[in-house]
């Protein structure tokens, strides 16, 4: 599967973005959808993940509240909203995909992965 992720850009703190993250197809043994980011100099982190039906989410602590994952099945289209912004979501946010079988925070358990678009928040 190729994922192709979009919607990336700079806003204020507390603005807000939709990235997208279109996938070609969904080959068996797929069925979560993540969103990672990562800052400069930092890791890689674990921001949110769905299932393939759109049935269960799971979302980092640090994002919670603020950010809504959503699966589009007719699309093959999974949106991050993001609202209130702050200056410490600044990160190339990549999506991926897979079938987590420790956890879906553990982003050596996503097979595919987007090439990552960049969200920058200004203070």
């Amino acid at each position: 599967v190729q994922l192709q992720a979009c919607g990336g850009g700079l806003v204020q703190a507390g603005g807000s973005l939709r990235l997208s993250c279109a996938a070609s197809g969904r080959p068996s043994g797929v069925y979560v959808m993540g969103w990672f980011r990562q800052a400069p100099g930092k890791e890689r982190e674990f921001v949110a993940a769905i299932s393939w039906r759109g049935g269960t989410t799971y979302y980092a602590d640090s994002v919670k509240g603020r950010f809504t994952i959503s699966v589009d099945n007719a699309k093959n289209t999974v949106y991050l909203q993001m609202n209130s912004l702050k200056p410490d979501d600044t990160a190339v946010y990549y999506c991926a995909a897979g079938r987590p079988t420790t956890g879906w925070d553990r982003r050596y358990e996503y097979d595919y992965w987007g090439q990552g678009t960049l969200v920058t928040v200004s203070s």
